[in-house]
C-alpha cells in the first residue's frame, strides 16, 4: 500500500482495490459454484453499513493514516482492533469486559502513549490518529456484524460489502481527490495497486474465511496476530523505516493488549473481524 501511494490516491487506491477484491472473490465463488445471493430486506442495509465500516471507512482511513505516519506504526496501530472490539461489544452484544479484556485495555493505552509521546510535541500525529480510527472503524464493523446476524455466509457478506464499498468510494472520489488518479505512475506504484487488490483484498479474504472453516478460533488468531510483526519487519527490509526503542516498548505492549482479547479460552470465533 505504501508503493501505492507513492503514485495514486488514497481514494483511486481504495477504488481500484474494493473492484479487484471484489473480482477475486465473486472468481472463487464462480469455482466453487458458490451461490452469491443476498437475502431481500434489512440484509442490505447491514450490508451497506458494515461496509461502510469494514472496507471503505476502514480503507481510507489507513491509505490517510500510511501518508502521514511510518507503515511500521501504523501496521501495529491499526491492529488495535481487537481491544476496541472487545469494549464495543460489551454495550452492544452484552460480552463482559473480564480480567484479560481489561488487561488488555490498559496495555493497549499505555503502548499507545508510549508510542505517541515522542511524536506529540505540538500535538497527535495526523497518521497516529487515523491509524487508530482505522482500527475502531474495522472494530465498529465487526461488532456490528456480530449484531446484525445476516443470514448469508462470510463469502457472500464480503463479496457484497467490496462491490458497496467500491460504489461508495467511487462517489466520493470527485470530493477527496478530485477525480480517479490512477496514472502516470511508476511500475511499482502500478504493482502495490494490484497487489493491494488482487493479495491484499481478494486472496487474503478467500484465505482467511478457508483458515476459519478449518482451524479452531484460537489458532486462527494466532494468524491475526503475525500480522503487526510482519508489518514492522517489511516496512524496516522494503523501506528502510528502523523502529526505535520506545517504538519497540509500545509495540510489544499492544501486541500483548491484541493476545489478552484474542487468544481467551471460549472466545467466539473471530470470522467477523475481515469480513
Amino acid at each position: 500500500m505504501r508503493f501505492a501511494l507513492d503514485g495514486v490516491g488514497p481514494a483511486s487506491l481504495r477504488v481500484t482495490s474494493s473492484f479487484l477484491g471484489a473480482l477475486v472473490l465473486i472468481v472463487f465463488a464462480a469455482i466453487q459454484r458458490h451461490s452469491v445471493k443476498l437475502p431481500f430486506g434489512r440484509a442490505w442495509l447491514h450490508v451497506a453499513i458494515a461496509s461502510t465500516f469494514n472496507i471503505s471507512g476502514f480503507g481510507l482511513l489507513v491509505a490517510f493514516a500510511q501518508l502521514s505516519a511510518a507503515t511500521s506504526r501504523v501496521a501495529i496501530l491499526v491492529y488495535t482492533m481487537p481491544i476496541w472490539a472487545a469494549l464495543l461489544a460489551r454495550p452492544v452484544l452484552g460480552e463482559r469486559l473480564n480480567l484479560l479484556r481489561s488487561l488488555s485495555l490498559v496495555l493497549c493505552v499505555v503502548g499507545i502513549g508510549i508510542l505517541v509521546y515522542p511524536l506529540a510535541q505540538h500535538g497527535i500525529p495526523n497518521g497516529v490518529m487515523f491509524a487508530l480510527l482505522s482500527g475502531m472503524s474495522w472494530a465498529a464493523g465487526t461488532v456490528y456484524l456480530k449484531w446484525a446476524r445476516i443470514p448469508a455466509d462470510a463469502l457472500t457478506i464480503a463479496i457484497w460489502q467490496f462491490v458497496v464499498a467500491f460504489v461508495a468510494v467511487l462517489a466520493l472520489a470527485p470530493l477527496i481527490e478530485g477525480g480517479l488518479h490512477l496514472w502516470p505512475a511508476t511500475w511499482l506504484s502500478q504493482f502495490g495497486v494490484l497487489f493491494t487488490g488482487i493479495i491484499g483484498s481478494g486472496l487474503s479474504y478467500y484465505l482467511w474465511f478457508k483458515v476459519m472453516g478449518r482451524l479452531s478460533a484460537t489458532a486462527a488468531s494466532l494468524g491475526i496476530l503475525s500480522v503487526p510483526p510482519i508489518g514492522v519487519a517489511s516496512s524496516a527490509l522494503l523501506l528502510g523505516e528502523i523502529p526505535t526503542v520506545t517504538d519497540w516498548i509500545g509495540f510489544l505492549l499492544i501486541f500483548g493488549a491484541a493476545a489478552c482479547v484474542l487468544l481467551q479460552p471460549h472466545q467466539a470465533p473471530v470470522d467477523a473481524a475481515k469480513a
